[in-house]
């Protein structure tokens, strides 16, 4: 590197510097400058060195070395915590506005931030750079949010904000359990009046084994995701996924966690008395005592007048109180009462939550006249919109959710852009609350927490009920549009979906149902403890906005799969959660009842309009032809047909909306990639040139084939070109190799022979397609996946260069032809055509594979037979056995089984 002097400007170094006297002016004196020697020596001072005073306290829990650290980083902070647990790190800050408060809420604000930089990646955004949150994001600030937000005084309603970020990540730990330990602790070194700490934990079980703070290679194994959090001697929320768990085991894991989790508690109160401020006095808007008694006074008869009649309905009851509540503005502003209308709205909240209170605790009685126990009314219907893939309708009292089902191809699953997981979900339930399902006027904007948070909890509760990836490789959208809300509108979406998905044909393994069980209570004022309650079924939404609790449970008959606990005063003893679990599972086998006489197995359909998926295997030649430079092949097969094509290793999906449409695309694809050629087999081809002895046919994706003249017409022939000409499409059949090695193909093999209508129609294709299409059961394309390669051929052919063996499942025309005389056991002849499903018929083992059967049905029909597991499979060619019509592949073969006696 070139030293400074060199470049410096030419100009200035001619200036005769030294000449210069510098002076400076220093209390109206002139002084001279000093000497260069003492300037030199100033100019070889150094900065001091700056001393950051840390703070850390270190501990173990679940054999995790957990460390929490503050003082280093974020001084400015009213609170900042670093949480480091191996080599993952999240930096928690909060930070309180000094405003006066005058408000009737919390402002609290929850930043849960995941930077590409904390992998040692660059974001692949265009602009490289993080954008809005992601739904990750939301959901771990939904998670810090709701175990906080309690804790905080009545009264305290200035902004608040909590901002985590996580620092590093070795992707073995999921920070945002992290994160909100992180939260609490600097919670509790600010100055913010916070009644904590809280601890936070999560627990996995493999094998029947419960794990404490799982990583994330155990959560993968795990069937139970528990985060548990508390105080001392309190829950304050719970988050649960898992795949069937009985209420009995949720119960001990539940116990479990809470002795585990309050070991955070020790550590943030010993780092807080090293470091913490002293709590700053805020202005708390509280209501006078005697502002609350006038206001009581005038609003606590009528308010009880309507919650006493349960004819009212949630609209009608709402317009009642708004009512009230202007006839005491009124009286108020009469008696110029200032102070009594700034807290008119919250003043008469309180009348009513003291007055609902009252009559559940001391009368049993709710505010639609239900017991507690009850669950209201519902109505079920699955396939409400035919042209969909999958629809329902799920109504329970006013809360009314349709759910929809789009089935798509593997490639169309959600990328996942966070640091731990998956890197995509094949699996996507979207929630959506409109303005109008609660009768407002409003603007759809973009994420929305709360719908975020709703939509997984119920994504949570189907996924345990889906079926494995290979036997359901595609991607599953399920659309919960909430046209009426009153309550648990995220449960109806539980229960919306299951039906839609049965509807959709998915095989579930079990109907899902939701509800929320909610908590009336009665505290101690001195103490805070709870002295009495009662637990509901089934809560509406205004029950749920005046109660404690909202304790939302998704399950089926086995077992739970998903929950959420969100609370409004400081803690509930476990006991009590405990309680309202066999509430819920009573309630849930209610909804699950009506939901199974609705649809209780998996919808076939079979009618032309409904949508089919098709998957494919090619080889990555054939692909490569298919997809042509840059997908131009494939776009334009999509513009055409308007099916759309996914390829995933080596893979081909094809979705279209009806069976029109895939005839459509696997014509173009079969076009250009072409098929395995089989003798018997029928093919779409151009005559490309015209010769004296017959002419040539370009087809299965630009091989040739010789047309003789002689296989044009069942009639004589005198020249080629009065029957095809050049450029004409035409359907013809493959019958074997000339003496040379080309393919022979037949014309009139296609037309049907004067007399007799047993030859194949024109257009109808027998050949097999590459791989056995494996295609969704539920969409009417049910068919076997192709045999392993090493099996022997299900039938017997010509052997050709580009022709493969034809299978005995179809077998070729003429022994079908001749075998339609003879007749199966019992004199009646068979018939492809009359074998419909449940038929029970005798049939004959034809051949034995390595996976199944091929049975000799009489008549030369031909049916498959698929071994089961633990099944027998000591079959003998020849061997009867009684078997029924259970399904046809997408080629019409049956698919045989056993008839049990």
């Amino acid at each position: 590197m070139a030293p400074v002097a060199s470049k410096a400007n030419p100009l200035l170094s001619k200036v005769p510097w030294r000449r210069i006297i510098l002076r400076r002016i220093s209390g109206g004196r002139v002084a001279h400058a000093p000497s260069s020697s003492t300037a030199a020596e100033s100019e070889t001072v150094i900065a001091g060195t700056k001393i950051l005073e840390a703070f850390s306290e270190e501990f173990e829990i679940g054999s995790r070395k957990i460390t929490l650290e503050t003082g280093k980083i974020a001084r400015f902070a009213n609170g900042a915590v670093v949480l480091a647990m191996e080599e993952t790190k999240v930096l928690s800050t909060v930070a309180s506005a000094k405003s006066d408060g005058t408000r009737d809420f919390l402002p609290l604000t929850v930043d849960y931030q995941e930077k590409q930089f904390a992998q040692g990646m660059i974001p692949s955004t265009f602009m490289r750079r993080e954008g809005a949150p992601k739904e990750r994001e939301l959901l771990c600030g939904r998670l810090i949010d709701r175990p906080i937000r309690p804790l905080f005084p009545p009264g305290f309603y200035h902004d608040v904000q909590v901002m985590s970020s996580v620092l590093s990540s070795d992707g073995k730990q999921d920070p945002d359990v992290m994160a909100a330990n992180a939260t609490s602790a600097a919670l509790m070194l600010s100055d913010i009046p916070w009644g904590g700490p809280i601890g936070v934990i999560r627990i996995g079980r493999i094998s029947g084994q419960f794990i404490v703070n799982p990583s994330m290679d155990e959560l993968s194994l795990s069937d139970l995701n528990l985060v548990y959090a508390c105080t001392r001697d309190k829950t304050l929320m719970i988050d649960v996924q898992a795949r069937e768990i009985s209420e009995k085991d949720l119960e001990a894991a539940l116990r479990l966690a809470h002795p585990e989790a309050v070991k955070y508690l020790e550590p943030q109160i010993r780092l807080a008395a090293k470091a913490g401020k002293q709590k700053k006095e805020y202005k708390l808007s509280m209501v006078s005592e005697e502002t609350y008694e006038k206001i009581r006074s005038l609003a606590e008869a009528p308010i009880e007048a309507v919650f006493t009649d349960p004819a009212y309905g949630k609209f009608e009851r709402g317009e009642a109180l708004d009512n009230i509540t202007q006839d005491v503005k009124k009286k108020l502003e009469e008696e110029c009462n200032e102070e009594g209308l700034k807290v008119l709205s919250k003043t008469v909240d309180t009348v009513r939550k003291k007055v609902v209170r009252r009559r559940i605790i001391g009368e049993g009685l709710r505010v639609d006249g239900r017991r507690l126990d009850e669950v209201r009314p519902v109505y079920c219907e699955a396939g409400n919109l035919p042209v969909l893939h999958g629809s329902s309708i799920f109504s329970r009292g006013d809360t009314q959710v349709l759910c929809t089902v789009t089935l798509g191809a593997p490639g169309e699953a959600q990328r996942l852009d966070s640091l731990v997981g998956p890197p995509s979900k094949r699996f996507m339930l979207h929630y959506s609350f409109p303005p109008f399902c609660i009768n407002e006027v409003g603007k759809r904007v973009g994420l929305n927490r709360r719908e975020v948070g709703h939509g997984t909890l119920a994504e949570k509760a189907l996924l345990a009920v889906l079926p494995p990836e290979d036997d359901c490789p595609y991607t599953v959208r399920v659309n919960a549009e909430v046209m009426a809300s009153d309550g648990s509108t995220s449960m109806a979406s539980v229960c919306a979906g299951s039906m839609a998905l049965m509807d959709a044909g998915i095989p579930l393994g079990e109907h899902v149902a939701g509800l929320s069980v909610g908590l009336v209570s009665e505290t101690d004022p001195s103490t805070g403890e709870i002295t009495d309650y009662r637990i509901l079924t089934d809560i509406l939404g205004l029950e749920d906005h005046l109660g404690d609790m909202d304790f939302k449970i998704a399950g089926t008959r086995n077992g739970v799969t998903a929950i959420q606990l969100d609370i409004k005063p400081a803690g509930i003893p476990l006991d009590i959660i405990c309680e309202c679990l066999e509430p819920a599972r009573k309630g849930r086998l209610q909804i699950l009842h009506h939901m199974e006489r609705e649809i209780n197995v998996p919808r076939t359909q079979d009618g032309r309009n409904s949508p089919r998926i098709l998957t494919l295997k090619y080889s990555n030649d054939a692909i490569r032809r298919l997809i042509g430079p840059l997908g131009a092949l494939k776009i334009k097969i999509e513009e055409e047909t308007g099916g759309r094509i996914s390829v995933s290793d080596g893979f081909l999906t094809v979705v279209a909306k009806n069976q029109s449409v895939l005839d459509k695309v696997m014509e173009k694809i079969e076009f250009i990639v072409g098929r395995e050629v089989v003798k018997g087999g029928i093919y779409k081809g151009v005559i490309t040139s015209i010769k004296e002895y017959g002419a040539f046919v370009e087809f299965n994706g630009g091989q040739q084939g010789l047309l003789h003249i002689s296989e044009l017409s069942h009639e004589p022939v005198s020249r080629v070109s009065d029957v095809v000409s050049v450029g004409q499409v035409l359907n013809v059949m493959c019958i074997g190799l000339d003496v040379r090695g080309n393919i022979n193909l037949s014309l009139k093999a296609t037309l049907p022979k004067l007399g007799s209508n047993t030859n194949p129609a024109v257009g109808e294709s027998v050949a097999p397609v590459p791989q056995a299409p494996k295609v969704w059961k539920p969409v009417n394309n049910v068919q076997k996946e192709q045999e392993s390669k090493d099996d022997p051929p299900m039938g017997v052919g010509e052997s050709l260069s580009s022709i493969v063996i034809r299978s005995a499942a179809e077998c070729d025309e003429d022994e079908k032809s001749a075998g339609l005389n003879r007749s199966c056991k019992g004199g009646v002849p068979m018939d492809a055509k009359k074998l419909k499903l449940g038929m029970a018929v005798t049939a004959k083992v034809h051949q034995i594979r390595a996976h199944g059967l091929v049975l000799d049905l009489g008549g030369g029909v031909r049916g498959m037979f698929r071994f089961e597991t633990g099944s027998r499979r000591d079959f003998e060619v020849g061997e009867e056995m009684r078997v029924k019509c259970s399904s046809f592949s997408s080629k019409g073969i049956p698919i045989m089984t056993l008839v049990r006696k």
